[in-house]
Parts: structure tokens; sequence; C-alpha cells
């Protein structure tokens, strides 16, 4: 028995052949009008959109081969499988929290015929369609989160295409968005202020009003005088300090230096040696033995300072500082910008600020934003 013919509902588009249907998709003509699917959830069937008035025969004949009734298969279904692995649970918690990040932004983009990514069968999509995704978000002026969601996409895919879950990576050979430089300049003015916040702050009692965690402003001193990146400061030991000054302990193949004692540099130092015995003292722990086994940095409970620890703290400072008006959010600035404006503020020629960094002659564009002062052209030397 053949199965009766589909009739034109009323309001459905003209441009649609109601007797080349895939089959599944069901026209609703309440509202504007949309395209629709049935779901099973908990037991029970119900409506989901797939797509709008605008879409093509082959929009719905598209979405109805890429559909899996159950689910398994999809892109939702492989991230889901990704981050229920031992693989995305062994991450760092920072790594952790991007990475599900970019899945929310990648499995709610919408496709051209208005359905969610995450519906698509994994297996059916090809590099031109997670392209034109990256593009579009990228042309919304957010290359970043582009670029998180393409960085994403390809671990994913690849991951499922090791494991035999999928049979293709539609990821590889994704184009990068073209990301704007980042490179801010903290002034004197607005580090000034933020370090009068950070050591008014850091004197209240824990978890009370107006409290910052008490380490921030040691954290920025040692981090600018030193021209330290954020993680190379969380772990200084007491190694660091020698006879005539603190050495540093600089990561990504940057030359190590000697910074030398000055008052102030000799302050921020102590400071954090003070703390750190506090702490230790409260909390009645061991003393390991050998300096460069004692981090100078401790959270309240007396661990290692984590990296996730003091970012969340830094982030906390400046959104109050932004709050209280004491930056503007033009004004603000990350831990890291703390060893621009230190190479930029450092004195000496270009070679001793190079010294000062520690970097290569093509970063020293990235961390020394100082303007040479040269002679008018023609002037007798």
């Amino acid at each position: 028995m053949s199965p009766r013919p589909r009739k034109q509902q009323p309001g459905m588009p003209e441009h649609i052949d109601v007797t080349k249907l895939p089959t599944g998709v069901y026209w609703d003509a309440s509202g504007l009008g949309r395209w629709y699917v049935f779901e099973e959830v908990a037991g029970r069937k119900k409506r989901k959109t797939v797509a709008g008035p605008q879409a093509r025969l082959s929009d719905l004949h598209q979405i109805a081969d890429r559909r899996a009734p159950d689910g398994r298969g999809t892109v939702a279904w492989l991230c889901a499988q990704y981050q229920d692995s031992p693989k995305f649970r062994n991450l760092a918690d920072g790594t952790k929290k991007a990475y599900s990040y970019a899945r929310d932004v990648l499995l709610a983009q919408r496709t051209a015929s208005g359905g969610a990514v995450g519906e698509l069968v994994a297996d059916k999509l090809r590099t031109h369609h997670l392209q034109r995704l990256v593009d579009r978000i990228e042309s919304e002026g957010t290359p970043t989160k582009a670029n998180q969601v393409k960085r994403y996409a390809s671990i994913v895919f690849r991951w499922g295409l090791n494991r035999g879950l999928i049979s293709a990576n539609p990821a590889q050979g994704l184009e990068q968005a073209k990301e704007r430089p980042r490179q801010r300049l903290p002034t004197t003015a607005a580090y000034d202020r933020v370090l009068s916040l950070a050591k008014q702050g850091g004197q209240l009692t824990a978890r009370t009003p107006g409290s910052v965690a008490p380490y921030l402003w040691i954290v920025m001193e040692l981090g600018y005088l030193c021209r330290l990146r954020g993680i190379e400061t969380l772990t200084l030991t007491e190694a660091a300090a020698t006879v005539d000054g603190l050495v540093t302990n600089r990561r990504k193949g940057s030359r190590d230096s000697v910074v030398l004692w000055d008052e102030r540099l000799r302050a921020a130092w102590d400071a954090a040696l003070a703390q750190r015995a506090a702490i230790v003292q409260a909390r009645r722990l061991p003393v390991a033995m050998r300096p460069e086994d004692r981090r100078v940095f401790l959270a309240e409970g007396g661990e290692p300072l984590t990296k996730h620890g003091l970012d969340s703290a830094w982030q906390r400072l400046i959104r109050r500082a932004i709050a209280d008006g004491v930056i503007t959010a033009d004004e603000r600035f990350s831990l890291h910008d703390l060893k621009r404006k230190g190479g930029t503020d450092a004195a000496g020629n270009k070679a001793e600020r190079q010294d000062a960094l520690g970097v290569s002659d093509a970063m020293m564009k990235v961390y020394d934003k100082s303007k040479p002062r040269v002679k008018p052209s023609g002037s007798q030397p």
C-alpha cells in the first residue's frame, strides 16, 4: 500500500514542492511559519524547529540527511564524548573552561537553513562548512572567538577521528581568523592607582567588603620591576634572592637576568616573604630544606598559589577598579602587560632594555614601546 500523498498546507512557502519534501520534516503555519521535526524527550514526542520559512527544498533535505534519530553521531554528541573522556578531564582547569566556552559557541551557531550546528551529523560535515562558520564569527568583529572555535573544533574532530567515532576530520586545514594585536601599555598613573587599591584591599580581612587577595600588589610590583610574566612571578622560589638581586625564571626561551636590588624591589620581596611566613606559621606547615623548593606565593590554605587562582583574583581586582572609577575600561591592563611596561620604562639604550627583558630582537617590538630620541636630519653630530 503506497503512502498517502502529502498536501499543500495553508501558508506553506510557494517555492516548496510538497511532493518532494523529505520524510520527517513538517510545516507549521503558526506565526511566521516554520519547519519542524519530532523528537522524543523523556518518552514524549516534542516538536523541534529546524528551519524558517525561507529554507529551500535542498536545505530541508540536507537537514533530514544530517540528523541522527537518537542524537548519536551529531556534533553535540561528539563534543559530549570528548568532554567526558580522560583526555579532557586531565586538562588544567583554565583550559577546560576555555574549551567549554568554545564548545557552547560552536554548538549554538546556526546553519543557513536555521538549524543548530550541534544537531548536524559530524560525518556529514566538510571543511568548507566549518570554514564558513569561522568566517562568519570573524565577520561579527570577534576574531578571537572565531579562533577559539577553530582550535576547539580541530581538537575534538581529531580526537574523534583517532578513536574511530568519525571517518574524517572536517576541521583539518581550517584558516585562522586575523586577530587584532592586544599590546596594552599601562600608564604610570593607572598602574599606581590600581597598585594603591590592591595595597588597601590587601590589608582588609579576607572575604570582607573591599578586600582583595593580599599578594596582588606584590605580584604587580615584582612583575613590573623585574619584567616578568604572571606565571614567572607566580613560580618564584626563595632561591631567586641573591646578594646582588633577584634572579628571574623566564619562560619561552627568554634569557634570565639578575635584577639588582633597590629600595622598591627589596620592599616587595620582603613583603612576599613575610606574607608566606605568616601562612606557614598559621597553618603549621613543614618548611622545605632547600630554598628552590620553597615557593614564595602560597594560597590562603597553604598550598602553592595556582595560575587559575591568581588570574581569578586579578580579574576581580580589575573589575572592582573599573566599577569604583579607579581606572576606566580603556585603561584596564593584564599582569602580562606589566612586562611590557617594565621593558618600556627600563633605563638605558635599546641594548640595555633588551638585556633587561631577556627577549630576542623580534620580540623587542612587542615588549619595548619606548620611542628613540633622535636628531633632525642634516643636523651636526
